[in-house]
Protein backbone atom coordinates (compact mmCIF):
# COMPACT_ATOMS: atom_id res chain seq x y z
CA UNK A 1 0.00 0.00 0.00
CA UNK A 2 3.61 2.23 -0.57
CA UNK A 3 3.90 2.18 3.53
CA UNK A 4 3.49 1.04 6.89
CA UNK A 5 0.69 1.76 9.43
CA UNK A 6 1.26 3.46 12.12
CA UNK A 7 2.10 1.39 15.08
CA UNK A 8 -0.80 0.01 17.23
CA UNK A 9 -3.39 1.25 14.92
CA UNK A 10 -5.16 -0.43 11.95
CA UNK A 11 -6.52 0.56 8.73
CA UNK A 12 -9.49 2.57 8.62
CA UNK A 13 -9.26 4.07 12.45
CA UNK A 14 -8.15 7.04 12.17
CA UNK A 15 -11.45 8.17 9.67
CA UNK A 16 -9.95 10.99 7.79
CA UNK A 17 -7.26 12.00 10.92
CA UNK A 18 -3.31 12.30 9.99
CA UNK A 19 -1.05 10.23 11.04
CA UNK A 20 0.28 11.35 14.31
CA UNK A 21 3.56 14.16 13.68
CA UNK A 22 2.15 15.53 10.62
CA UNK A 23 -0.99 18.67 10.62
CA UNK A 24 -3.45 18.27 8.02
CA UNK A 25 -3.65 21.05 5.43
CA UNK A 26 -6.17 22.15 3.74
CA UNK A 27 -6.09 22.62 -0.14
CA UNK A 28 -2.50 22.82 0.16
CA UNK A 29 -1.48 21.81 -3.00
CA UNK A 30 1.46 18.47 -3.76
CA UNK A 31 1.25 18.54 0.50
CA UNK A 32 4.09 22.24 0.81
CA UNK A 33 3.07 25.36 2.98
CA UNK A 34 4.99 28.50 3.40
CA UNK A 35 6.83 27.91 6.90
CA UNK A 36 7.43 31.23 9.10
CA UNK A 37 10.25 32.63 7.18
CA UNK A 38 8.72 32.22 4.03
CA UNK A 39 10.21 28.90 3.12
CA UNK A 40 8.90 26.16 1.85
CA UNK A 41 8.46 22.82 3.80
CA UNK A 42 9.43 19.38 2.10
CA UNK A 43 7.04 18.33 -0.91
CA UNK A 44 5.50 14.63 0.22
CA UNK A 45 6.57 12.49 -2.29
CA UNK A 46 3.85 9.67 -3.88
CA UNK A 47 4.16 7.08 -1.79
CA UNK A 48 3.91 9.47 1.59
CA UNK A 49 0.60 10.61 0.46
CA UNK A 50 -0.57 7.52 -0.90
CA UNK A 51 0.00 6.08 2.88
CA UNK A 52 -2.13 9.29 4.44
CA UNK A 53 -4.81 8.90 1.79
CA UNK A 54 -5.11 4.90 2.65
CA UNK A 55 -6.65 6.30 5.75
CA UNK A 56 -9.72 8.29 4.19
CA UNK A 57 -13.18 7.75 3.21
CA UNK A 58 -14.68 8.08 -0.44
CA UNK A 59 -15.75 11.57 -0.03
CA UNK A 60 -12.41 12.61 1.06
CA UNK A 61 -10.45 10.80 -1.46
CA UNK A 62 -12.63 12.89 -4.18
CA UNK A 63 -12.17 16.09 -2.35
CA UNK A 64 -8.50 15.50 -2.04
CA UNK A 65 -8.35 14.79 -6.01
CA UNK A 66 -9.65 18.62 -6.75
CA UNK A 67 -6.42 20.00 -4.83
CA UNK A 68 -3.54 19.36 -7.95
CA UNK A 69 -2.32 17.07 -10.56
CA UNK A 70 -0.21 14.83 -7.78
CA UNK A 71 -3.14 14.29 -5.38
CA UNK A 72 -5.37 13.75 -8.64
CA UNK A 73 -2.87 11.17 -9.21
CA UNK A 74 -2.71 9.94 -5.99
CA UNK A 75 -6.12 9.63 -4.69
CA UNK A 76 -7.12 7.43 -7.93
CA UNK A 77 -5.01 5.03 -7.32
CA UNK A 78 -6.30 1.28 -7.88
CA UNK A 79 -5.12 -0.01 -4.36
CA UNK A 80 -7.12 2.67 -2.81
CA UNK A 81 -10.08 1.84 -4.05
CA UNK A 82 -10.11 -1.29 -4.05
CA UNK A 83 -9.56 -1.29 -0.54
CA UNK A 84 -12.47 0.85 -0.22
CA UNK A 85 -14.43 -1.44 -2.14
CA UNK A 86 -13.53 -4.68 0.46
CA UNK A 87 -14.25 -2.72 3.38
CA UNK A 88 -17.95 -1.64 2.44
CA UNK A 89 -18.62 -4.96 0.83
CA UNK A 90 -17.16 -7.81 2.43
CA UNK A 91 -18.39 -9.90 -1.53
CA UNK A 92 -15.97 -7.99 -3.50
CA UNK A 93 -13.06 -10.61 -3.33
CA UNK A 94 -11.03 -10.09 -6.00
CA UNK A 95 -11.07 -14.02 -7.16
CA UNK A 96 -14.74 -13.40 -7.93
CA UNK A 97 -14.73 -9.85 -9.35
CA UNK A 98 -14.93 -9.35 -13.08
CA UNK A 99 -14.25 -5.77 -13.85
CA UNK A 100 -13.88 -6.00 -17.11
CA UNK A 101 -12.90 -2.02 -18.75
CA UNK A 102 -14.35 -0.29 -15.04
CA UNK A 103 -11.62 0.20 -12.92
CA UNK A 104 -11.91 0.27 -9.03
CA UNK A 105 -13.22 3.73 -8.61
CA UNK A 106 -15.82 4.08 -10.74
CA UNK A 107 -17.01 0.19 -9.66
CA UNK A 108 -17.29 1.64 -6.03
CA UNK A 109 -18.61 4.81 -7.34
CA UNK A 110 -21.36 2.77 -9.59
CA UNK A 111 -22.34 0.45 -6.89
CA UNK A 112 -22.85 3.13 -4.31
CA UNK A 113 -25.00 4.34 -6.37
CA UNK A 114 -27.32 1.75 -7.42
CA UNK A 115 -27.30 1.32 -3.34
CA UNK A 116 -28.76 4.72 -2.67
CA UNK A 117 -31.48 4.38 -5.96
CA UNK A 118 -32.68 0.59 -4.23
CA UNK A 119 -33.02 2.52 -1.23
CA UNK A 120 -34.77 5.63 -2.49
CA UNK A 121 -36.74 3.48 -4.96
CA UNK A 122 -38.35 6.44 -7.35
CA UNK A 123 -40.48 5.04 -10.04
CA UNK A 124 -39.03 6.08 -13.71
CA UNK A 125 -35.98 8.50 -11.64
CA UNK A 126 -34.48 5.14 -9.76
CA UNK A 127 -35.67 1.98 -11.80
CA UNK A 128 -37.96 1.09 -14.50
CA UNK A 129 -40.65 -1.47 -14.55
CA UNK A 130 -41.66 -4.26 -17.23
CA UNK A 131 -44.55 -6.90 -18.06
CA UNK A 132 -42.86 -9.39 -18.95
CA UNK A 133 -45.41 -12.32 -21.17
CA UNK A 134 -45.16 -15.21 -22.83
CA UNK A 135 -46.01 -18.54 -20.58
CA UNK A 136 -49.63 -19.85 -21.32
CA UNK A 137 -49.80 -21.56 -17.83
CA UNK A 138 -49.01 -20.40 -14.18
CA UNK A 139 -45.12 -19.90 -13.72
CA UNK A 140 -44.03 -22.81 -10.69
CA UNK A 141 -40.63 -21.25 -10.64
CA UNK A 142 -37.94 -19.23 -11.46
CA UNK A 143 -34.19 -19.04 -10.91
CA UNK A 144 -31.48 -15.77 -12.07
CA UNK A 145 -28.94 -17.43 -14.61
CA UNK A 146 -26.90 -14.44 -14.45
CA UNK A 147 -23.95 -14.48 -11.83
CA UNK A 148 -25.38 -12.09 -9.07
CA UNK A 149 -22.10 -10.06 -9.38
CA UNK A 150 -22.53 -6.18 -9.84
CA UNK A 151 -20.73 -4.76 -12.84
CA UNK A 152 -20.91 -1.68 -14.80
CA UNK A 153 -19.01 -1.77 -17.80
CA UNK A 154 -21.51 -2.33 -20.68
CA UNK A 155 -21.99 -5.69 -20.20
CA UNK A 156 -23.72 -5.99 -17.43
CA UNK A 157 -27.18 -8.08 -18.02
CA UNK A 158 -29.50 -10.49 -16.16
CA UNK A 159 -31.01 -13.43 -17.16
CA UNK A 160 -33.78 -15.89 -15.62
CA UNK A 161 -35.20 -18.99 -16.39
CA UNK A 162 -38.73 -20.00 -15.93
CA UNK A 163 -40.72 -22.71 -16.00
CA UNK A 164 -44.56 -23.38 -16.38
CA UNK A 165 -47.26 -25.66 -16.24
CA UNK A 166 -47.53 -24.95 -19.83
CA UNK A 167 -44.93 -27.87 -19.86
CA UNK A 168 -41.85 -25.31 -21.04
CA UNK A 169 -38.56 -23.51 -20.05
CA UNK A 170 -38.06 -20.01 -20.96
CA UNK A 171 -35.56 -17.51 -20.83
CA UNK A 172 -35.76 -14.05 -20.46
CA UNK A 173 -33.74 -10.83 -20.35
CA UNK A 174 -34.60 -8.75 -17.30
CA UNK A 175 -33.50 -5.45 -18.99
CA UNK A 176 -34.66 -5.96 -22.14
CA UNK A 177 -38.40 -7.49 -21.01
CA UNK A 178 -38.10 -9.98 -23.70
CA UNK A 179 -37.88 -13.76 -24.42
CA UNK A 180 -34.12 -15.09 -25.27
CA UNK A 181 -35.58 -18.86 -26.41
CA UNK A 182 -38.11 -21.01 -25.31
CA UNK A 183 -37.65 -24.75 -24.91
CA UNK A 184 -39.74 -27.20 -26.98
CA UNK A 185 -43.69 -28.73 -25.54
CA UNK A 186 -42.30 -31.12 -22.65
CA UNK A 187 -44.14 -34.33 -21.99
CA UNK A 188 -45.18 -33.21 -18.65
CA UNK A 189 -45.75 -29.69 -16.80
CA UNK A 190 -42.18 -28.65 -15.06
CA UNK A 191 -42.51 -28.07 -11.54
CA UNK A 192 -39.17 -26.52 -10.54
CA UNK A 193 -35.67 -25.37 -12.17
CA UNK A 194 -32.45 -24.72 -10.71
CA UNK A 195 -29.05 -23.28 -12.18
CA UNK A 196 -25.47 -23.24 -12.30
CA UNK A 197 -24.86 -19.37 -13.92
CA UNK A 198 -21.13 -20.16 -13.71
CA UNK A 199 -21.70 -23.12 -16.07
CA UNK A 200 -24.29 -21.67 -17.67
CA UNK A 201 -26.58 -24.53 -17.20
CA UNK A 202 -30.37 -24.60 -16.48
CA UNK A 203 -32.05 -27.93 -14.92
CA UNK A 204 -35.69 -28.25 -14.66
CA UNK A 205 -37.52 -31.28 -13.52
CA UNK A 206 -41.03 -32.43 -14.28
CA UNK A 207 -44.24 -33.37 -12.68
CA UNK A 208 -43.42 -37.15 -13.44
CA UNK A 209 -39.70 -36.92 -12.57
CA UNK A 210 -37.83 -36.33 -15.77
CA UNK A 211 -34.69 -34.01 -15.31
CA UNK A 212 -33.15 -32.23 -18.39
CA UNK A 213 -30.05 -29.95 -18.35
CA UNK A 214 -30.75 -27.05 -21.10
CA UNK A 215 -27.76 -24.52 -21.98
CA UNK A 216 -28.75 -21.21 -20.93
CA UNK A 217 -27.35 -19.21 -24.00
CA UNK A 218 -29.12 -20.85 -26.50
CA UNK A 219 -31.38 -23.41 -24.70
CA UNK A 220 -30.23 -26.76 -26.39
CA UNK A 221 -30.99 -30.04 -24.39
CA UNK A 222 -27.84 -31.53 -23.16
CA UNK A 223 -28.70 -34.80 -21.01
CA UNK A 224 -31.80 -35.99 -19.39
CA UNK A 225 -32.06 -38.33 -16.08
CA UNK A 226 -35.25 -39.78 -15.20
CA UNK A 227 -36.25 -40.74 -11.48
CA UNK A 228 -38.84 -43.89 -10.62
CA UNK A 229 -41.24 -40.94 -9.12
CA UNK A 230 -41.83 -37.47 -9.01
CA UNK A 231 -39.14 -34.91 -7.50
CA UNK A 232 -39.85 -33.15 -4.03
CA UNK A 233 -36.68 -30.98 -4.25
CA UNK A 234 -33.72 -29.72 -6.12
CA UNK A 235 -30.55 -28.23 -4.94
CA UNK A 236 -27.64 -27.05 -7.27
CA UNK A 237 -24.47 -27.47 -5.43
CA UNK A 238 -21.49 -25.81 -7.37
CA UNK A 239 -18.80 -28.16 -5.44
CA UNK A 240 -14.92 -27.72 -5.06
CA UNK A 241 -14.50 -30.86 -6.51
CA UNK A 242 -16.92 -30.14 -8.85
CA UNK A 243 -20.73 -29.35 -9.79
CA UNK A 244 -23.66 -31.67 -8.82
CA UNK A 245 -27.15 -32.00 -9.03
CA UNK A 246 -29.01 -32.97 -5.40
CA UNK A 247 -32.18 -34.94 -5.96
CA UNK A 248 -34.98 -35.61 -3.45
CA UNK A 249 -38.03 -38.19 -4.66
CA UNK A 250 -41.36 -39.18 -3.13
CA UNK A 251 -39.80 -42.54 -2.13
CA UNK A 252 -37.83 -40.84 0.19
CA UNK A 253 -34.28 -41.74 -2.11
CA UNK A 254 -31.63 -39.02 -2.19
CA UNK A 255 -29.69 -39.22 -5.39
CA UNK A 256 -26.32 -37.00 -6.30
CA UNK A 257 -26.22 -36.55 -10.34
CA UNK A 258 -23.01 -35.23 -11.73
CA UNK A 259 -23.39 -31.83 -14.02
CA UNK A 260 -23.60 -31.49 -16.87
CA UNK A 261 -24.06 -35.08 -17.81
CA UNK A 262 -26.52 -36.04 -14.82
CA UNK A 263 -24.64 -39.45 -14.40
CA UNK A 264 -25.55 -41.52 -11.58
CA UNK A 265 -23.11 -41.16 -8.41
CA UNK A 266 -25.18 -42.05 -5.27
CA UNK A 267 -28.85 -42.93 -3.86
CA UNK A 268 -29.41 -42.71 -0.60
CA UNK A 269 -32.52 -43.46 0.99
CA UNK A 270 -33.03 -40.95 3.54
CA UNK A 271 -36.43 -40.59 4.63
CA UNK A 272 -38.89 -44.02 3.39
CA UNK A 273 -41.70 -42.84 1.59
CA UNK A 274 -41.97 -39.18 2.85
CA UNK A 275 -41.35 -36.79 0.57
CA UNK A 276 -37.68 -35.10 1.60
CA UNK A 277 -36.93 -31.07 1.22
CA UNK A 278 -33.35 -30.45 0.72
CA UNK A 279 -30.91 -26.77 1.92
CA UNK A 280 -27.19 -27.41 0.72
CA UNK A 281 -24.59 -24.95 3.43
CA UNK A 282 -23.60 -22.06 1.37
CA UNK A 283 -20.32 -23.85 1.02
CA UNK A 284 -22.04 -27.14 -0.65
CA UNK A 285 -20.14 -29.30 1.80
CA UNK A 286 -23.05 -30.25 3.73
CA UNK A 287 -26.42 -31.24 3.09
CA UNK A 288 -29.71 -30.79 5.27
CA UNK A 289 -32.84 -33.61 4.69
CA UNK A 290 -35.59 -33.48 6.15
CA UNK A 291 -39.72 -33.93 5.93
CA UNK A 292 -42.18 -31.75 7.07
CA UNK A 293 -44.01 -32.15 10.40
CA UNK A 294 -42.46 -35.51 11.46
CA UNK A 295 -41.27 -38.02 13.98
CA UNK A 296 -38.01 -38.52 12.07
CA UNK A 297 -35.47 -36.36 13.31
CA UNK A 298 -34.04 -34.50 10.40
CA UNK A 299 -30.53 -35.50 8.73
CA UNK A 300 -27.51 -34.11 7.58
CA UNK A 301 -24.88 -35.33 4.96
CA UNK A 302 -21.27 -34.57 4.10
CA UNK A 303 -21.58 -33.91 0.31
CA UNK A 304 -18.14 -35.33 -0.21
CA UNK A 305 -19.11 -38.90 0.67
CA UNK A 306 -22.16 -38.91 -1.79
CA UNK A 307 -20.05 -38.11 -4.56
CA UNK A 308 -17.24 -40.73 -3.38
CA UNK A 309 -19.08 -43.62 -1.86
CA UNK A 310 -17.39 -46.54 -0.40
CA UNK A 311 -18.88 -49.73 -1.22
CA UNK A 312 -21.02 -51.44 1.16
CA UNK A 313 -20.22 -48.00 3.45
CA UNK A 314 -23.03 -45.54 4.03
CA UNK A 315 -22.52 -41.72 3.40
CA UNK A 316 -21.08 -39.93 6.40
CA UNK A 317 -24.07 -38.15 8.01
CA UNK A 318 -26.16 -37.57 11.50
CA UNK A 319 -29.20 -37.52 12.48
CA UNK A 320 -30.35 -34.21 14.48
CA UNK A 321 -31.91 -34.75 18.36
CA UNK A 322 -35.29 -32.90 17.00
CA UNK A 323 -38.46 -33.65 15.82
CA UNK A 324 -41.74 -32.33 13.79
CA UNK A 325 -39.23 -29.87 11.94
CA UNK A 326 -40.84 -27.24 9.75
CA UNK A 327 -38.36 -24.95 8.82
CA UNK A 328 -34.20 -24.38 8.25
CA UNK A 329 -32.01 -22.21 6.90
CA UNK A 330 -28.48 -21.93 6.98
CA UNK A 331 -26.17 -18.81 8.06
CA UNK A 332 -24.98 -17.18 4.56
CA UNK A 333 -21.79 -15.97 5.93
CA UNK A 334 -20.74 -18.87 7.94
CA UNK A 335 -19.85 -22.19 6.80
CA UNK A 336 -21.44 -24.91 8.32
CA UNK A 337 -24.38 -23.15 11.10
CA UNK A 338 -27.56 -24.28 10.47
CA UNK A 339 -30.87 -23.32 11.83
CA UNK A 340 -34.01 -25.21 12.08
CA UNK A 341 -37.53 -25.13 13.35
CA UNK A 342 -38.99 -27.79 15.07
CA UNK A 343 -41.19 -28.36 18.40
CA UNK A 344 -39.90 -29.30 21.56
CA UNK A 345 -39.93 -32.36 23.83
CA UNK A 346 -43.62 -32.08 24.71
CA UNK A 347 -44.47 -30.98 21.28
CA UNK A 348 -46.52 -27.62 22.18
CA UNK A 349 -44.22 -24.77 21.35
CA UNK A 350 -41.88 -24.12 18.48
CA UNK A 351 -38.85 -23.92 18.76
CA UNK A 352 -35.41 -22.26 17.05
CA UNK A 353 -32.42 -24.33 17.16
CA UNK A 354 -28.26 -22.98 15.95
CA UNK A 355 -25.97 -26.01 15.49
CA UNK A 356 -22.18 -25.72 14.30
CA UNK A 357 -21.11 -28.48 12.25
CA UNK A 358 -17.55 -29.87 11.85
CA UNK A 359 -16.19 -33.65 10.47
CA UNK A 360 -13.47 -35.27 12.83
CA UNK A 361 -11.28 -38.46 11.29
CA UNK A 362 -11.31 -41.48 13.79
CA UNK A 363 -10.51 -44.82 13.71
CA UNK A 364 -13.96 -46.06 11.86
CA UNK A 365 -13.52 -43.30 9.25
CA UNK A 366 -15.31 -39.68 9.25
CA UNK A 367 -17.32 -38.92 12.03
CA UNK A 368 -20.14 -35.74 12.05
CA UNK A 369 -19.70 -33.27 15.09
CA UNK A 370 -23.02 -31.27 15.75
CA UNK A 371 -22.25 -28.63 18.51
CA UNK A 372 -25.57 -26.85 19.58
CA UNK A 373 -24.88 -23.03 19.73
CA UNK A 374 -28.61 -21.53 20.88
CA UNK A 375 -32.09 -22.38 21.32
CA UNK A 376 -35.22 -20.13 22.04
CA UNK A 377 -38.70 -20.36 22.03
CA UNK A 378 -41.04 -18.38 20.02
CA UNK A 379 -43.53 -16.07 20.79
CA UNK A 380 -46.89 -17.72 21.74
CA UNK A 381 -48.89 -15.79 20.02
CA UNK A 382 -46.83 -15.68 17.24
CA UNK A 383 -48.08 -18.15 14.15
CA UNK A 384 -45.92 -20.95 12.84
CA UNK A 385 -43.66 -19.19 10.31
CA UNK A 386 -43.74 -20.34 6.58
CA UNK A 387 -40.63 -18.70 5.01
CA UNK A 388 -37.28 -18.44 6.94
CA UNK A 389 -33.95 -17.11 6.29
CA UNK A 390 -30.84 -16.75 7.30
CA UNK A 391 -28.61 -13.06 7.52
CA UNK A 392 -24.67 -12.83 8.62
CA UNK A 393 -24.02 -15.30 11.19
CA UNK A 394 -27.01 -14.18 13.77
CA UNK A 395 -30.08 -13.08 12.21
CA UNK A 396 -32.66 -15.26 11.18
CA UNK A 397 -36.14 -13.44 9.33
CA UNK A 398 -39.38 -15.09 9.60
CA UNK A 399 -42.70 -14.84 7.90
CA UNK A 400 -45.80 -15.76 9.32
CA UNK A 401 -48.83 -14.90 7.77
CA UNK A 402 -48.62 -11.14 6.51
CA UNK A 403 -45.46 -10.37 9.05
CA UNK A 404 -41.81 -10.44 8.41
CA UNK A 405 -39.73 -10.57 12.13
CA UNK A 406 -36.16 -10.90 13.03
CA UNK A 407 -34.58 -12.37 15.93
CA UNK A 408 -31.16 -13.20 16.50
CA UNK A 409 -29.90 -16.59 16.81
CA UNK A 410 -30.21 -16.06 20.88
CA UNK A 411 -33.80 -15.05 20.78
CA UNK A 412 -33.61 -11.63 20.80
CA UNK A 413 -36.12 -9.95 18.61
CA UNK A 414 -34.79 -6.83 16.61
CA UNK A 415 -37.90 -6.20 14.45
CA UNK A 416 -41.26 -6.72 13.06
CA UNK A 417 -42.65 -5.19 10.02
CA UNK A 418 -46.38 -5.57 9.11
CA UNK A 419 -45.95 -3.89 5.73
CA UNK A 420 -48.39 -6.53 3.75
CA UNK A 421 -51.96 -6.24 3.22
CA UNK A 422 -52.41 -9.81 2.54
CA UNK A 423 -49.79 -13.09 3.53
CA UNK A 424 -46.50 -13.05 2.11
CA UNK A 425 -46.08 -15.88 -0.55
CA UNK A 426 -41.73 -15.55 -0.87
CA UNK A 427 -38.96 -13.83 0.37
CA UNK A 428 -35.51 -12.80 -0.80
CA UNK A 429 -32.40 -11.83 1.17
CA UNK A 430 -28.95 -10.87 0.25
CA UNK A 431 -25.99 -8.76 1.82
CA UNK A 432 -28.02 -5.72 1.20
CA UNK A 433 -31.92 -6.18 0.90
CA UNK A 434 -34.53 -7.86 2.42
CA UNK A 435 -37.69 -8.16 -0.61
CA UNK A 436 -41.53 -9.95 0.14
CA UNK A 437 -43.85 -10.54 -2.13
CA UNK A 438 -47.64 -10.92 -1.32
CA UNK A 439 -50.82 -11.48 -2.54
CA UNK A 440 -51.90 -7.85 -1.94
CA UNK A 441 -49.61 -7.40 -5.76
CA UNK A 442 -46.70 -5.55 -3.94
CA UNK A 443 -43.28 -6.29 -3.53
CA UNK A 444 -41.69 -4.17 0.10
CA UNK A 445 -38.44 -3.36 -0.17
CA UNK A 446 -35.87 -3.38 2.65
CA UNK A 447 -32.80 -2.39 3.25
CA UNK A 448 -29.89 -3.56 5.56
CA UNK A 449 -27.60 -0.82 7.73
CA UNK A 450 -25.05 -2.95 8.40
CA UNK A 451 -23.24 0.06 10.93
CA UNK A 452 -24.54 -1.39 13.60
CA UNK A 453 -23.93 -4.77 15.00
CA UNK A 454 -26.24 -6.74 14.65
CA UNK A 455 -27.44 -4.98 11.84
CA UNK A 456 -30.64 -3.05 11.30
CA UNK A 457 -33.06 -3.32 8.52
CA UNK A 458 -34.92 -0.79 7.21
CA UNK A 459 -38.19 -0.46 5.50
CA UNK A 460 -38.18 1.54 2.48
CA UNK A 461 -41.01 1.51 0.25
CA UNK A 462 -43.28 -0.82 -2.00
CA UNK A 463 -43.00 -2.30 -5.85
CA UNK A 464 -46.39 -2.36 -7.32
CA UNK A 465 -47.74 -5.36 -9.80
CA UNK A 466 -50.79 -4.45 -12.66
CA UNK A 467 -54.45 -4.61 -11.61
CA UNK A 468 -56.49 -6.29 -8.97
CA UNK A 469 -58.57 -6.35 -11.78
CA UNK A 470 -56.24 -8.92 -13.70
CA UNK A 471 -53.99 -10.26 -10.98
CA UNK A 472 -54.23 -12.29 -7.85
CA UNK A 473 -51.08 -11.18 -6.03
CA UNK A 474 -47.00 -12.19 -6.19
CA UNK A 475 -46.13 -15.54 -5.55
CA UNK A 476 -42.54 -15.57 -5.88
CA UNK A 477 -39.65 -12.83 -5.83
CA UNK A 478 -36.15 -13.18 -6.94
CA UNK A 479 -33.46 -10.89 -6.78
CA UNK A 480 -29.41 -10.00 -8.27
CA UNK A 481 -27.44 -6.50 -7.75
CA UNK A 482 -29.12 -5.06 -10.50
CA UNK A 483 -32.79 -6.02 -10.98
CA UNK A 484 -35.71 -7.75 -8.68
CA UNK A 485 -38.24 -10.20 -10.46
CA UNK A 486 -41.49 -11.20 -8.92
CA UNK A 487 -43.84 -13.61 -10.64
CA UNK A 488 -47.69 -12.46 -10.82
CA UNK A 489 -49.93 -14.57 -10.58
CA UNK A 490 -53.35 -13.67 -13.43
CA UNK A 491 -57.11 -14.61 -12.78
CA UNK A 492 -57.00 -16.53 -15.64
CA UNK A 493 -54.57 -19.34 -14.44
CA UNK A 494 -51.66 -17.69 -16.39
CA UNK A 495 -48.66 -15.92 -14.97
CA UNK A 496 -46.34 -12.88 -16.40
CA UNK A 497 -42.61 -11.95 -15.03
CA UNK A 498 -42.48 -8.15 -13.46
CA UNK A 499 -38.96 -6.83 -14.02
CA UNK A 500 -37.86 -4.15 -12.00
CA UNK A 501 -34.11 -2.57 -13.22
CA UNK A 502 -32.57 0.02 -11.38
CA UNK A 503 -30.48 2.81 -13.36
CA UNK A 504 -26.94 3.82 -12.21
CA UNK A 505 -25.33 6.86 -13.97
CA UNK A 506 -21.94 5.68 -15.06
CA UNK A 507 -19.02 7.78 -12.90
CA UNK A 508 -21.48 10.49 -10.48
CA UNK A 509 -20.32 10.70 -7.26
CA UNK A 510 -23.51 12.55 -6.00
CA UNK A 511 -24.46 9.43 -3.76
CA UNK A 512 -21.18 9.19 -1.55
CA UNK A 513 -21.29 9.93 1.77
Amino acid sequence: MGGVWPSGRKRGEMGGVWPEGQKRVEGVAGGRRLGGAGEMEPKLGFHELLHVFSFLEARDLLCAAQVDKVWNEVSGTKELWRQLCLRRWSSCKTSQMTLGTQTWKEYYLCRSELEFRMECGRPEKDFICKAIAGHTGEIDELAYISTKECRFDGQEKSMVCTVSSDSTVRAWDVQEGTEIWSSPLQPAALVNVVTFPRLQLAITVDERGLIKVWGAENGWEQASFRLPTFSSALQACDHPEGPFLLVACAEGFLYALTVPQLQLRSRTRVFPSSPTSLLCSPDCQWVFASTQNSDLGPKVFHTRSLLCLVEDEPPVSTTLPIWLTSRACWAPDETARLMVTHRNDNGMQLVITTYELRTKQSREGVDVVVQQMASFLLPNSMIPPHLMKGHGSQVILLVSGSELALFTIHGVQLAAFQDHQRPITSMWVDQSRVITASFDLSLRVYVWNKETKPPVLKSCYHLLGGSHRWASGFTHVEGDSMSIVGVEARNIGTSILRSYCFKVQRGSDDCIN
